[in-house]
């Protein structure tokens, strides 16, 4: 037997799906971030305490550094692993 072959129509509505999925995916990301023009992230100190989502947000703008230059590996590995010491597990 044969297989069939993908009609048209099939074709077409997975066009428009990869299309919408792609529109979605340009609108999220010209949203402005939240900690980019808001507030700027405290320095941490040693033995602070903070809950997981202000870890992640540090972790977050680490990443963003090290993307944009301003951190040398080794460096956004250090911070990194400090962050991620620190994050509570249930």
């Amino acid at each position: 037997m044969a297989v069939q072959r993908t009609s048209f129509e099939k074709l077409q509505r997975d066009r428009a799906k990869k299309a919408k999925a792609m529109a979605k995916r340009e609108r999220r990301l010209e949203k402005p971030d939240e900690n980019a023009e808001g507030e700027e992230l405290a320095p941490l100190e040693d033995g602070e305490e903070l809950s997981a989502p202000e870890l992640l947000a540090h972790i977050e703008r680490i990443h963003k550094e090290f993307d944009a230059g301003d951190l040398t590996f080794e460096d956004f590995e250090e911070l990194k692993a400090d962050l991620l010491g620190r994050l509570p597990i249930d």
